[in-house]
């Protein structure tokens, strides 16, 4: 009676059974570790942004709202739009040409620069499980051919192509392709539930980089409508010297009147 099993299988394969093993065994830690790994990060992200920001328009200033923001945002998912707001808004040099441009437009620029690094930082990662999730079943496939030609050419170099000794060899080639379901379907799975997780969490730093666009920018919108209303009073044009005579003669006839 032959020998069957997993273990009979590697210890019979040659070095590229192995290595397509070892591939598979490396993608299922890599995935299960950084599936943990960011499903905790992910998660406490989740659950501390909304008391996080709440703190945060809870301050008196922004400079305290950062300081309340940085302490709760333990996951710096938030906290970085806000110091980048607070930075922004704030000219230190007078002189250099980032003074020049307006404050609205700093602060957008600034904000968007610190909403796309936090957004590499929540995406980084799926593209591992991605790629373990669509390559595993192609590798252990790649295993479960090889194996089965190794297995053929042996059964016919032996001359007993008997049922029973086809069906053992052939049974523990197809053991590469569950391997390689076994690695892809919880990379699938943890890709899906972290994409919609990650998804949510740029939804909500999209609405906090608004509201802080719009808070950071308020008083300078009124100063401006302010401006171009005392602008377009003492702009008005002087009445002309025959408007002004005209005036001047109808007021005696009021008068008389």
């Amino acid at each position: 009676m032959q020998n069957t099993g997993i273990v009979h299988y590697l210890q019979a394969g040659d070095a590229l059974t192995h290595g397509v093993a070892y591939l598979l065994l490396a993608m299922s830690i890599a995935s299960w570790c950084f599936l943990l790994v960011k499903g905790w990060m992910l998660g406490r992200a989740k659950r501390q942004g909304p008391r996080a920001i709440a703190l945060f328009w809870q301050s008196a200033t922004l400079s305290e709202g950062v300081l309340a923001l940085r302490g709760a945002d333990r996951e710096r998912v938030f906290a970085p739009l806000a110091q980048a707001a607070l930075a922004a808004s704030e000219v230190h040099a007078p002189s250099a040409m980032l003074a020049r441009v307006e404050r609205s437009e700093r602060v957008m620029r600034a904000l968007r620069e610190a909403l796309l690094a936090s957004q590499r930082r929540l995406e980084f990662g799926q593209v591992l499980l991605a790629s373990v999730g669509s390559t595993a079943p192609f590798v252990g496939l790649l295993g479960t051919v090889w194996g089965i030609y190794h297995a053929l050419g042996s059964i016919a170099a032996s001359g007993q192509a008997m049922i029973e000794n086809v069906a053992g060899p052939v049974g523990e080639a197809l053991i590469m392709t569950a391997f390689g379901l076994v690695v892809a379907i919880p990379a699938v799975l943890a890709y899906n539930v972290l994409g919609r997780m990650q998804r949510q969490l740029s939804e909500e730093l999209d609405g906090f980089a608004h509201d802080l666009h719009a808070y950071v920018c308020a008083p300078e919108v009124a100063e401006r409508s302010a401006a171009l209303g005392g602008a377009a009073v003492r702009g008005a044009p002087e009445p002309s010297g025959a408007v002004r005579a005209a005036q001047a003669e109808d007021a005696p006839r009021a008068t008389r009147a």
